[in-house]
This record gives C-alpha cells, sequence and structure tokens, in this order.
C-alpha cells in the first residue's frame, strides 16, 4: 500500500511539473536576432535575420518575428555580432558609437590578432608583456570584450589599425595601454 501511494504522488507531481513546463515554454515568441555580423550602416536584408524564441515578458527591447518585413531594407545604427537580438534602437541613422559605448583605434602586429577578423567580430583584448621592457613589466588591466568597428593595414609599416567598439570605461582603459602590449583572440559573440 505504501508503494501505491508514493506512485500516486509521484504520478502527480510530474504532471504538476510537465505542466509548468509547457506553461513557461508556450510564453516563449519567435524574435528576430542576426546570422551574421553586420556594420554599421549594413542595409538588412532576409539572409540576415533569423528567429529565435525569447520570453514574451523579457522586458528586452527586441523585435518580434512578425516583423521581420519592416525591418528589411532598413540601415543598422551600429555594428552588432552575429546571434545579436535585434532591438529597435539598432536601426536607423548610424549612431557611432552608440550611448554608453566608445571606440578605440589600436595597432597590432602580425600574430597579435587573427588575420581573418572583420568588422562584427567580437574580440577578447589582452594585454601582453612589451618585449622591450621585460617580460615581468606589463600594463594591468583586461581582458576586455569588443566589437571590431573596422580593420585597416598601414601601406608603410607592419601594423596594422584594427578599431574597437566597446564600454566607454574599457575603452579609455585600452587607449591607455602603450603601443605593441595587447592581443586580440577572436571569441563567440557574447564570449569571454
Amino acid at each position: 500500500m505504501p508503494y501505491l501511494v508514493i506512485g500516486l504522488l509521484l504520478v502527480v507531481m510530474c504532471a504538476a511539473g510537465a505542466v509548468l513546463t509547457v506553461m513557461q515554454v508556450g510564453n516563449r515568441e519567435p524574435m528576430l536576432a542576426l546570422t551574421r555580423p553586420v556594420s554599421v550602416g549594413h542595409i538588412l536584408t532576409a539572409q540576415d535575420l533569423r528567429q529565435v524564441p525569447l520570453s514574451a515578458d523579457s522586458g528586452a527591447d527586441v523585435i518580434p518575428a512578425s516583423q521581420a518585413q519592416a525591418v528589411l531594407g532598413q540601415p543598422v545604427a551600429y555594428s552588432l555580432p552575429s546571434g545579436a537580438l535585434l532591438s529597435r534602437s539598432a536601426l536607423g541613422q548610424p549612431q557611432v558609437p552608440p550611448a554608453g559605448q566608445g571606440v578605440v583605434a589600436v595597432g597590432v602586429k602580425p600574430g597579435q590578432f587573427p588575420p581573418e577578423i572583420a568588422p562584427g567580430t567580437t574580440v577578447s583584448v589582452i594585454v601582453v608583456p612589451n618585449s622591450s621592457t621585460g617580460a615581468g613589466q606589463t600594463a594591468s588591466g583586461g581582458p576586455w570584450s569588443a566589437v571590431v568597428t573596422s580593420v585597416s593595414a598601414q601601406a608603410n609599416d607592419q601594423s596594422t589599425v584594427v578599431s574597437l567598439q566597446l564600454p566607454t570605461t574599457s575603452a579609455r582603459q585600452v587607449a591607455a595601454i602603450p603601443p605593441g602590449q595587447l592581443s586580440l583572440v577572436a571569441v563567440p559573440a557574447g564570449g569571454q
């Protein structure tokens, strides 16, 4: 008899758990996200967008998939990485940098960054020892997560200038690092 009561109680608990799970999952709506990185001013096409399920009451300013037609042909206001949820504030006239963000240019030499980085790539900015000051002396700080906004190889030099968008405070910290003491590591969007 005790096994019958325990079994019945287990069935009731599983049913209640299933009902709660269905209620939470059922409250999701498809929202728009980017399939690839886009740079400021890019005109959105159907190939740039995908649908991702998101809780309808998340409070985020994201665009529902049902409004995809209204988004097509609109410019992107600032650079966004692949997988970013598309918000209304991300559309419109270029906003470089967006509020709360800064853009900093860093000079990097071959071996300090992956050669395939391009605008929209998410990178981790790492402080490395400067060979001229000794292996033990480095600038402090980091790592910082940033999005590449532009890449420009310098014709007269072996360095490449990479513009990075990151939070304003972090941009100031990165700008204060002496030349030659930064490396860029490509990471997944939102990754560390």
